[in-house]
């Protein structure tokens, strides 16, 4: 009898399980090894302040029902179509669709891939099908930091609890990191009674941007330009006309396919250039979110600078920080209380230190996409080896195949690839 197994349980896992489910495929095994199945990082916050960066009518589980969640969350919550439910919330929603499905769960560390999914504690699960589902990889630690030195000093998990404990209303703590995982840990900070304030840094010092109150539904235009730069200029022409919101939004259903058409060059030229202002203006953070980050900085409890980090150091209680400011020349320090990592996941498979992509690496079964973005797949999903072969029984979806589809972060884009795989295996 056919085993389909799929390594990694958090959101990625789940809806591939569950579209497994709906395309009729029996025997399914998701095996997890840390967190409860169906939360991942993602949804695995207790914090309430932590809230979906799109509303509730975006996030169905189903690729076939899109007013899946919504339903759920005004029975249960009483929450509209609009609302940006918390990511806990959305949490206790696939867990309770995954319980409802018909999938074994096995909670262990899948290591190699022989005769079998080779788990840490020396057991074996049998299948003849294979998903790798696992999310987002912890971040990397940024150049300049040594944790051993720092110790307490330094924060390596941004969403851990007692973050602010011991801090005071004079002391001043560092995001590396002005992205979603930062907003996250200022919220935190805000909302577990932080009195000091938060410096949070990166290269280029963007913040993610506000959803409207509801963006428009508008169909690209015709003739889209190949190129980063015709299509920037584009992009400002429209922000002109429908404002950039729009914009922006117009390219979402395209975005995908302007991926796959542009050449390496080209990808590479928008990931060095344009990446960071795609991503501030591609997701964006909730209305309510947005809000409490702005009171922080109109109080001047929140800053957002632009730098390159030099170094870190301990000095007593304190950490010595010094950064060299964009378009500068000058060296600033900073003597903070905490430094937090929230420089966002690891992108490359090579550096990620996860014992089973390790091992498919060393046995050629997978390999890093060109950009290094993840795991190299083909339009399908299916995984490439060394020698650039698409298996049959070896699949990839979720974070891990930017290279290829890009947009592969949000619930949408997953659940399309989680539908799409679940038919290919189910036929």
């Amino acid at each position: 009898m056919r085993r389909i197994a799929i390594v990694g349980g958090g959101a990625a896992g789940a809806l591939q399980a569950l579209h497994l489910g709906q395309a009729g495929v029996a025997n399914v095994t998701l095996i997890e090894r840390a967190r409860p199945p169906g939360r991942g990082v993602a949804y695995s916050t207790s914090r309430p302040e932590h809230l979906l960066n799109v509303p509730a009518r975006r996030m169905s589980a189903l690729d076939d029902d899109p007013g899946h969640f919504t339903r759920w969350f005004g029975e249960r919550h009483g929450g509209t179509a609009e609302d940006f439910a918390p990511r806990r919330v959305y949490g206790d929603y696939l867990a309770e669709q995954l319980a409802q499905a018909d999938v074994e769960i096995v909670r262990g560390e899948a290591v190699d891939l022989a005769g079998g999914i080779l788990l840490a504690d020396g057991k074996t699960i049998a299948a003849d099908r294979i998903v790798l589902a696992p999310g987002n990889f912890k971040p990397a630690t940024p150049r300049g930091i040594d944790p051993a030195s720092l110790g307490d000093l330094w924060v390596e998990d941004p969403w851990a609890e007692g973050m602010s404990e011991g801090l005071g209303r004079g002391d001043l703590v560092l995001l590396i990191g002005t992205g979603l995982t930062a907003v996250d840990a200022a919220l935190t900070l805000e909302a577990t009674g932080f009195a000091g304030r938060i410096v949070a840094l990166s290269r280029r010092g963007l913040a993610p941007r506000l959803h409207g109150k509801r963006e428009p539904v508008v169909a690209p235009v015709e003739g889209l330009p190949p190129g980063c730069v015709p299509m920037l200029r584009r992009v400002r022409a429209r922000s002109g006309e429908i404002g950039w919101r729009g914009a922006v939004h117009e390219l979402r259903s395209v975005t995908q396919a302007l991926w796959g058409a542009a050449s390496e060059a080209e990808r590479r030229r928008f990931l060095r250039h344009l990446r960071p202002y795609w991503d501030v203006h591609r997701h964006k953070i909730a209305p309510g979110v947005g809000a409490t980050i702005e009171k922080m900085q109109a109080a001047a409890r929140l800053s957002i600078a632009a730098g390159k980090l030099i170094s870190a150091q301990a000095d007593g209680e304190r950490a010595l920080v010094r950064f060299r400011a964009r378009g500068g020349d000058a060296v600033e320090t900073l003597r903070v209380a905490r430094i937090v990592n929230c420089t966002g996941p690891e992108l490359d498979i090579v550096r990620a230190g996860e014992p089973l992509l390790t091992a498919l690496l060393g046995a050629g079964r997978i390999r890093p996409d060109p950009l290094r973005l993840g795991i190299d797949v083909d339009r399908q999903c299916r995984v490439l080896g060394a020698d650039g072969a698409a298996s049959d029984s070896l699949y990839a979806i979720g974070p891990v195949t930017r290279g290829t589809f890009w947009e592969s972060v949000a619930v949408p884009d997953i659940r399309a690839q989680a539908a799409q795989v679940a038919a290919r295996i189910a036929g």
